[in-house]
């Protein structure tokens, strides 16, 4: 099971060695520097690393892949430019194996599903539209659903992604009239107190792009009371 450490910045490491470190983001964090000029999740890690390790100069580290801003759970970073070549190679051609969980308000026609749709994405207002048949410039995307858990007012899906997809989770639910809790830019009609939705990306089974050993990482999700319910 992955252990925490936490320090001054309430960076949640869930995994550490000299060629990677996973880091659980929390709502909010940008993964990698964006025109709000905030001040990204690469650069606190960046600081971490430099601060344990007493490093002197710049600290390397690359980018994997990103979570969307109001999106919380696993990101991997590389600390060496062998594992970020390696680990950009196997998240290109989906070699490891990403579960998600969600909170929606409404229950999805079936308990269990795999959702195929074609995503158009919409650079203007920064949002994926789902169609169940081939458009124009559109991008297959598909995932398997299943609800793990009902609560008093929601549903607690598990998903598993087969392709990555800008938005893909938030559109393909949102196309079976299943919003996640939270996400205005995806019809739920409220947004939550944090501007956070309940996504969190759950769950990454990987191998090591160095040792080779199969990684099985696994991040809490955020302190609230609905999360804190499942």
């Amino acid at each position: 099971m992955s252990k925490i450490v936490s320090h001054k910045d309430n960076l949640q490491i869930l995994h550490e060695d000299n060629h990677i470190v996973v880091v659980n983001k929390r709502v909010g964090d940008i993964v990698q520097g964006d025109k709000t000029g905030d001040k990204p999740l690469s650069e606190v890690v960046k600081e971490y690393i430099k601060e344990k390790y007493h490093k002197p100069g710049e600290v390397f580290l690359g980018v994997v892949h990103r979570l969307d801003r109001p999106t919380t759970g696993i990101v991997v970073f590389a600390r060496t430019s062998k594992a970020l070549e390696r680990l950009n190679a196997m998240f290109s051609n989906r070699e490891t194996q990403k579960t998600y969980w969600a909170v929606v308000k409404n229950k999805p026609p079936k308990d269990e599903d795999n959702l195929v749709h074609y995503l158009k994405r919409n650079e203007k207002n920064n949002t994926s539209k789902a169609h169940l048949k081939e458009i124009p410039e559109s991008k297959k995307a598909s995932l398997d659903y299943k609800i793990i858990k009902t609560l008093d007012n929601y549903f607690v899906l598990e998903i598993n992604l087969h392709t990555g997809r800008h938005h893909q989770i938030r559109a393909q639910l949102a196309a079976i009239g299943c919003p996640i809790k939270g996400d205005l830019k995806y019809g739920f009609y409220r947004s939550n107190p944090d501007g956070g939705i309940h996504l969190h990306a759950r769950k990454l089974v990987f191998i090591h792009p160095v040792s080779k050993e199969l990684l099985e990482i696994i991040a809490p999700t955020p302190n609230d009371a609905l999360w804190n319910s499942i």
